[in-house]
């Protein structure tokens, strides 16, 4: 009897495992296809636009769309390099009670511009990118790579963590918290293509 019990017991916990680990069909989708809907938004807005319309501001101290761009490439990279961090410790579903907010609720946070909020640093437009065409593709490349890693990847996202102020965020938040952000800095890049003095 001991020979039938053991081997009922080990795929029973392996079972198990698989259940609990992982993202499901309907999480990948649902993050992959905000990553890739809100990269085609950003395309479709500054397609076209001229040199004069890329670099204007409608203040000393704002940001044109071309930095608007460039600051989204960097961010690209960084939120990237904060789901890196995040996966170099292992999963802890004892954690999940930390994470406090919903997937749906994380994105309409942080797509919305009711609060403005400066930029740290290191997120700051700089030119480090060379021009407005290279930015944008640095940003095309990262969000494709984002893409695949949603589509395909083992890791068990949702116990994986990363920090934002407001609170704990699992993997699969810190993608779509990603995607969201490029949403809102798309309205900043509407908010500047309807300034009254745009070219």
């Amino acid at each position: 009897m001991k020979k039938f019990i053991l081997p009922i017991v080990v795929l029973a916990i392996v079972g198990f495992g698989v259940v609990n680990k992982g993202l499901t069909d309907e999480e990948r989708e649902f993050a992959a296809n905000h990553m890739r809907d809100s990269k085609e938004h950003l395309l479709t807005v500054v397609k076209g636009l001229s040199e004069a319309q890329l670099n204007f501001k409608s203040s000393p101290e704002s940001w044109s769309i071309a930095e608007c761009v460039e600051h989204l490439a960097i961010s690209e990279e960084m939120i990237g390099g904060m789901l890196q961090g995040a996966l170099k410790t292992p999963a802890d579903p004892s954690m999940r009670d930390s994470v406090k907010i919903s997937d749906n609720d994380l994105l309409g946070i942080i797509s919305s511009r009711d609060k403005k909020v400066k930029t740290g640093k290191a997120f700051e437009p700089s030119g480090k990118f060379g021009s407005y065409a290279n930015a944008l593709v640095a940003f095309m490349t990262k969000r494709a790579e984002h893409i695949a890693y949603i589509r395909t990847t083992k890791d068990d996202l949702r116990n994986h963590y990363g920090q934002l102020p407001f609170g704990t965020i699992d993997g699969v938040q810190i993608l779509l918290f990603m995607s969201g952000h490029t949403e809102r800095h798309i309205q900043q890049i509407e908010e500047v293509m309807s300034h009254t003095d745009f070219p």
